[in-house]
């Protein structure tokens, strides 16, 4: 279990042709519309490449699965897909980089990515489904028959032997044809219910049924797959799929309660910043536009137009990689970025960056003149909705302390950085800087 608020739900089975694949993706879009405001990813280790044609827009040239072996950043390497979801390019050759399945483990520990990441696995117990398990806060298993079933038996000794521990994996009936009965009228799925409690395991209240109309959105003229809440919803699988999104769901917010609250309901508190409020709050970093909760990186505030949000640690490093300042970054304190009045129309254009510390005293001034500053004008422009040429004495200022941006918030950190605007504020007026 990650402190960053990530929870990891693995799909596997060792047997292929359970709905495994379907289940994944498909989960990842209803999670999705489930909770607007929670990101969720999704990886596959498998190379049939499913995640790519339901989740993809346009090109996707991007780094692949293999980069979560060979040190690549989480946020980097995932990319923005349909529906809100995020993802990685699958990958056709995947090799294990050695052989300590604790490395993803390790990996999503960095705390680069939060919300709900869900992983498709090879219907083998591979080096990458053996670290999808150990990985793993859930584990759901799609079962159809009872072959199925008694995989399901291997694939929990493989989740202790990976170090996990057996309770997190639930049985999902999948693929039921409710027209199917066994002896004495029994329904296929009364009978994994039944087998599957007589074995000790936890089975999800609810099935994925068989569906001609389902299976038909996999397969068409162009590689696009598309999803059953868009494309079946007047199928019987539909309100399955939501019960199961439910159940994901309902765990993650039990594990995580203080970070699963609505975006716009946890950030209420940015109300208290004069003369922002929430209706400014912006839940993409501006950076590289991807959903971000608040769970790490920096809160910042626009000081002219009001626009508040939070922000990336990595991204804000890539900002600031021409700037020398950042080596002298307090523990607590304000970074502001500002663009003086002769704006970016001129050559006299220039951004100057100044660093204070907890009590509103200014530490350091850098000035950047505009090409090195590039990155931070990109920022600005993000933040401002504004073209280059129309940017006029902007301010942006950031909180930097060593909490997630919303446990600063939530530790009466919206004063906190109420009261060092005002020392800024007053700080850069008494010389003349604004």
């Amino acid at each position: 279990m990650q402190d960053t608020g990530l929870f990891v739900v693995t799909v596997a089975s060792e047997k292929g042709g359970v709905g495994k694949t379907t289940i994944a993706t498909n989960l990842a879009v209803y999670l999705k519309a489930l909770c607007e405001d929670l990101p969720v990813s999704i990886i596959s280790f498998d190379n049939h490449f499913s995640v790519d044609n339901m989740f993809a827009i346009g090109p996707h040239h991007g780094q692949s699965v293999a980069g979560l072996f060979n040190g690549v950043p989480l946020d980097h390497a995932m990319q923005m897909g349909e529906y809100g979801v995020q993802f990685m390019v699958s990958e056709r050759h995947l090799e294990p980089p050695n052989d300590d399945v604790r490395h993803l483990s390790r990996v999503l520990a960095r705390g680069e990515l939060s919300g709900i990441l869900i992983i498709d696995t090879r219907p083998i117990l591979d080096y990458f489904t053996r670290s999808a398990l150990l990985a793993a806060d859930l584990v759901l298993t799609p079962v159809k028959d009872r072959p199925s079933l008694v995989n399901a038996s291997a694939l929990q000794q493989a989740l202790v032997e990976a170090g996990n521990t057996a309770d997190r994996l639930w049985l999902v009936p999948s693929l039921i044809d409710s027209r199917v009965r066994l002896k004495e009228g029994v329904g296929i799925h009364e009978f994994i219910v039944m087998q599957a409690k007589e074995r000790d395991f936890q089975i999800v209240d609810t099935c994925v049924a068989k569906s001609p109309k389902v299976e038909s959105l996999t397969t068409n003229f162009s590689s696009r797959i598309h999803p059953v809440l868009t494309h079946g919803r007047n199928t019987a699988v539909h309100p399955q799929l939501k019960h199961l999104a439910g159940f994901i769901r309902e765990r993650y917010e039990a594990e995580y309660p203080s970070v699963s609250a609505p975006l716009a309901r946890v950030v209420a508190s940015v109300e208290d910043l004069p003369p922002g409020r929430a209706s400014h709050f912006a839940t993409d970093c501006p950076v590289c536009h991807r959903r971000i909760t608040g769970q790490e990186g920096y809160f910042y505030q626009d000081l002219r137009h009001h626009g508040t949000g939070f922000l990336h640690r990595s991204c804000l490093d890539q900002v600031l990689i021409d700037a020398e300042l950042q080596t002298l970054f307090p523990d607590r304190g304000a970074l502001v970025m500002h663009l003086p009045e002769t704006g970016l129309t001129t050559d006299e254009g220039q951004v100057t960056l100044h660093l204070y510390d907890d009590d509103g005293e200014e530490i350091a001034v850098e000035v950047l003149p505009v090409e090195p500053s590039t990155r931070i004008i990109a920022l600005l422009q993000a933040v401002t909705g504004r073209e280059p040429e129309e940017m006029f004495r902007e301010m942006l200022m950031v909180a930097l302390t060593p909490e997630a941006p919303l446990t600063f918030l939530a530790e009466a950190g919206a004063a906190v950085f109420a009261q060092q605007r005002r020392l800024v504020l007053e700080d850069m007026r008494a010389k003349e800087r604004l």
